[in-house]
């Protein structure tokens, strides 16, 4: 990884975190019990946490944040993200950017399109994700004839824990 990489904070450093900007999207939507929550705690810093229900949906929980609304990001000038891990707690997470949005569903809720995940033990120090590092998936499952990620159109952001 290029030990100079070009920073843009979308969150944290001159760009602060502001909790009204994100939303959980849960396994409840599914029928499950988990709840994630994201917790600015300054400026600089916010803390993601919940609880992970791994038995009503027989171990395929997941709780979430996601950003609000549709973002309209362009990173090509970018080598991928830096996640500062401040405390750490050693458990798995995923980075998930997405490049379509979809309108809602007639039940309100989010259509399906491909994810660009990137899967991280939450250690503390920086955590360096090149766009390689990305790898598309379709409803949790791989999605090896994916079109390549529109860097030029990041709609969304999400930190996901799931099992």
């Amino acid at each position: 990884m290029a030990p100079d990489w070009k920073l843009l904070y979308l969150y944290g450093g001159d760009s602060p975190w502001d909790s009204s900007l994100w939303t959980d999207s849960d396994d409840r939507v599914r029928g499950g019990k988990s709840q994630s929550h994201m917790h600015c705690e300054s400026p600089e810093k916010a803390r993601f946490f919940g609880h992970l229900d791994i038995t009503t949906l027989g171990a395929a929980g997941f709780a979430s944040q996601r950003t609000l609304g549709t973002l309209h990001l362009d990173l090509r000038q970018y080598d991928g993200f830096v996640i500062r891990i401040l405390e750490s707690d050693s458990k798995k997470y995923t980075l998930t950017v997405k490049d379509e949005i979809l309108p809602p569903r007639d039940d309100g809720r989010d259509q399906s399109t491909i994810s660009w995940e990137y899967d991280f033990v939450c250690d503390t120090g920086d955590v360096k994700i090149l766009w390689s590092d990305f790898k598309p998936t379709y409803r949790g499952r791989p999605k090896l004839d994916a079109k390549p990620l529109d860097l030029s159109s990041i709609k969304r952001i999400s930190f996901m824990m799931r099992r």
